[in-house]
């Protein structure tokens, strides 16, 4: 079944979150930062999952999906295990959370900052709830989608 043919509930114009477009800072290491932006989308079809992409000055941009769950519990407790983790900062400067990302090919920490994106997440959230972002998902579907594997064969 083509993720178009997902059975999930049908959502209307007005269920739509803008793409919420974020400076962040790259670690480069302990003491040099490299400002960037991030965008983070939202799509109702697939609402446990948002796409972030990094859209570095120079160079090509960076796409990872994150887990809604863990976007939303990283603002405040550490949250995620392996490739994907997210914590908040420590207290007395402005609020903001870690993002680590890791892969064989890439390694990189953010720095971004929480309210506006709490706000945009709790937005998403008056959309699906929690409780309700995987219901009529098609887990055969979406795990292609995610590995970009093609449609097994009709049997």
């Amino acid at each position: 079944m083509h993720r178009d043919q997902w059975p999930l509930r049908a959502q209307s114009a007005s269920e739509h979150v803008p793409a919420l477009l974020l400076d962040v800072d790259q670690m480069l290491d302990e003491f040099t930062r490299l400002p960037l932006q991030a965008r983070f989308r939202f799509d109702p079809a697939l609402p446990a999952v948002i796409t972030v992409e990094f859209l570095p000055e120079r160079g090509p941009s960076l796409v990872w999906r994150i887990g809604r769950e863990l976007l939303h519990e990283g603002l405040t407790e550490m949250s995620g295990i392996g490739e994907v983790r997210m914590w908040p900062t420590l207290p007395g400067g402005p609020p903001s959370s870690w993002l680590l990302l890791e892969s064989p090919e890439v390694e990189a920490l953010f720095e971004l900052p929480t309210e506006r994106l709490a706000d945009w997440l709790a937005a998403t959230y008056l959309i699906a709830s929690a409780e309700a972002e995987l219901d009529g998902l098609n887990w055969d579907g979406f795990l292609r989608d995610l590995l970009d594997a093609p449609e097994p064969p009709p049997e």
